[in-house]
């Protein structure tokens, strides 16, 4: 459902001018219930100026009456030329001033982890430049030494969705070109829940390489300890007791 523009500057009008419902105003405004009581309480948009839908031709006054009249009846938004492609701008993604500082840590985490992924990929999921994330590829970036690699999900820079899907494209990227591709790289070229889901390859320890072919039967058993058997008298190579006898005469 389309949105109004000015969509909280919208809400604080409907909230102060009609008697709608939180739920009806949230719905036309694409809000949560509680986010349009608070602006009702004054804890939410405070000193927005509220934003006439009706006068700037968003909404007929006859839509309000309707829907004050009838607790069940949902605003419909007229057709806004300028409301057009409100929600879809071009340009860098947005990243809140308290989580810039940590746009470094998640890049060095998408290089580390992900670098099948192209500058451009990483430069939309996170925000950032190409120059950035040349600078951390090269480890020529000034503050490198104090970086950690942080997953940008946990960071909330991006959603999962938005990783796994720049991911698997990425990998259908590298099917094109027609890379072998180990398990391990493999698996990071699919989504979260298709990793997890996956089953792990038997690997044989390091400790025990070589002995892949090694078996010992019930039958060999037997026959390998009997054939093993050590002769306490052989193995010190003591001389018998006659030698002894003539050795003393």
């Amino acid at each position: 459902m389309d949105k109004p523009i000015m969509a909280k500057a919208t809400a604080v009008w409907l909230v102060d001018n009609t008697t709608l419902s939180f739920k009806q105003i949230a719905e036309f405004c694409g809000f949560h219930e509680l986010e349009v009581q608070g602006i009702a309480d004054g804890d939410v948009a405070a000193g927005v100026k509220g934003f006439d839908p009706v006068a700037n031709n968003q909404l007929d006054q006859s839509e309000i009456e309707k829907a004050e009249n009838n607790p069940l009846h949902k605003l419909r938004l007229k057709h806004y030329a300028a409301a057009t492609g409100e929600e879809k701008r071009r340009g860098p993604r947005y990243t809140p001033l308290s989580k810039r500082q940590d746009r470094p840590n998640s890049i060095l985490w998408l290089v580390k982890f992900h670098p099948e992924l192209a500058d451009s990929q990483i430069a939309k999921l996170v925000g950032t430049t190409k120059p950035t994330i040349q600078s951390i590829r090269e480890r020529t970036h000034w503050n490198i030494q104090n970086m950690q690699p942080i997953d940008p999900v946990a960071l909330g820079l991006c959603k999962q969705s938005e990783l796994d899907a720049a991911v698997q494209k990425a990998a259908a990227r590298k099917a094109r070109e027609g890379e072998v591709m180990s398990d391990d790289e493999r698996r990071k070229l699919v989504s979260t829940e298709q990793s997890l889901s996956m089953e792990a390859e038997p690997k044989i320890p390091s400790a025990i390489a070589g002995l892949e072919t090694f078996s010992l039967s019930d039958d060999e058993a037997p026959k390998r300890a009997e054939e093993e058997k050590i002769d306490a008298d052989s193995f010190f190579n003591l001389p018998n007791s006659s030698d002894d006898d003539e050795d003393d005469n």
